[in-house]
């Protein structure tokens, strides 16, 4: 089949780019992958993208921010939308052209607001699927409304967590609509996995006030004291950057903390550690601790919404803490730190269960739900058709019963005129 995913823009950086390009990667073993990104900024994606998916841009930043229809807002897509600024007359029509000129299969959106323009402008004989890679409750009400209005237009809404699938089906009304937890996968690692011995936590992600990377080096500081041989590593950049550099300063962990910039794919760096740990106040998937688990990392994270807590098995693979407790952060850290075999085997046992992941079965669960959605098309056809043979035969039969009738008429006006 032909599977077109249309994304914001496939030339940046963040999870949901990751996940599509993964995915898209693993589709194309078998299937006809393009995807179509609404913005471009830059000549080539920072990400790999396998070369057998086709990229397409639609509106190229370099030369068209100035364009009049880009200094015109958007009116497709909506305006309660996080990115709205970044839309505009100019993306509404190169997206609605796109779409109407489609040949795939199935057209796969990656945000709510590409997922509007999906359930409004796709030609019916393609099958359209919403993803989101948020969660429902993480939307303005505004929003949840737009939503609840156009996508029943949609054949499926897939979420990243059944907890978020769950917040679907309860929430909306929409009635007729797959709704399904399909997970983000992570490649399949190519680097032996950790061994546990480095005295080495390991964290990633973008460097903003959500991930809370300045509850992690608060609590670390009662690791270095207690074990000042461990350091920690914090991958991405971002905002927080001169923040958390002053924070490492004053606690004076300057020998203990670095911060390493953005590193990309961090398989490499995974696997140089022994814990990994995931701080967030929010969490609508998880792919770093996905990422740091397939390379043997057991993984402490905060108990946030969504996502840590369907990946992570307390006590067999890692811990979870309450959102924002440092003091129960420090103290799951040390438990790993003290003892050698209880991390080993945790690390064992996060590569075991992380390979749920992979992507294999999440490629097989995203082709059985495309290939029951393509089915449930050709059976509404086929029933039209029948429907429609059924309604020409019964006006057939009509046409002949008034033929008759009216011949009949004929003849006994004729009988009585003699």
């Amino acid at each position: 089949m032909k599977i077109s995913f249309l994304i914001h823009n496939a030339y940046g950086i963040g999870g949901t780019i990751t996940t599509t390009f993964n995915l898209a990667r693993a589709l194309a073993d078998h299937h006809d992958v393009e995807i179509i990104s609404a913005l471009r900024h830059r000549e080539r994606p920072n990400l790999t993208l396998d070369p057998r998916v086709t990229l397409r841009p639609l509106v190229d930043l370099r030369h068209e921010k100035d364009d009049p229809r880009h200094l015109t807002p958007a009116t497709v897509f909506p305006s309660s939308e996080y990115r709205y600024q970044q839309y505009s007359a100019l993306t509404d029509a190169r997206i609605g052209e796109a779409l109407a000129s489609l040949d795939a299969d199935v057209v796969v959106g990656t945000r709510p607001g590409l997922n509007v323009h999906l359930a409004l402008q796709a030609p019916a004989r393609t099958v359209r699927v919403g993803q989101e890679h948020l969660t429902l409750g993480n939307h303005p009400p505004r929003l949840r409304s737009t939503l609840r209005r156009v996508y029943p237009r949609l054949d499926a809404v897939t979420t990243v967590t059944e907890a978020d699938a769950s917040a679907y089906r309860r929430r909306m009304r929409l009635p007729g609509v797959r709704v399904e937890a399909l997970p983000n996968s992570v490649p399949d690692p190519v680097l032996p996995p950790s061994d546990g011995r480095e005295r080495l936590v390991v964290a990633a992600g973008r460097l903003v006030p959500v991930k809370r990377f300045d509850l992690l080096i608060e609590a670390f500081a009662a690791v270095a004291a207690e074990h000042p041989d461990w350091t920690l590593r914090i991958y991405g950049k971002g905002e927080e950057h001169q923040r958390l550099r002053a924070l490492v300063d004053r606690l004076g962990l300057y020998n203990n903390v670095f911060l390493m910039g953005a590193v990309t794919p961090m398989e490499a760096e995974w696997v140089k550690g022994s814990i990994a740990v995931a701080t967030s106040n929010f969490e609508p998937f998880g792919m770093t601790i996905v990422e740091a688990m397939r390379c043997g990392l057991p993984v402490v994270s905060t108990d946030c919404a969504y996502g840590p807590g369907e990946i992570i098995t307390p006590g067999q693979d890692g811990r979870l803490v309450p959102v924002g407790d440092r003091a129960a952060l420090s103290a799951a850290l040390l438990d790993l730190v003290r003892d050698d075999g209880l991390r080993r085997r945790m690390g064992v046992a996060a590569r075991q269960n992380a390979r749920r992941y992979a992507p294999a079965p999440v490629v097989a669960q995203a082709e059985r739900l495309f290939e029951d959605l393509l089915e449930a098309r050709a059976d509404d056809r086929r029933r039209t058709d029948r429907a429609d043979h059924t309604l020409v035969s019964a006006g057939h039969a009509l046409r002949d019963t008034a033929l008759v009738a009216a011949s009949n008429v004929v003849r006994t006006i004729r009988k009585a005129r003699r």
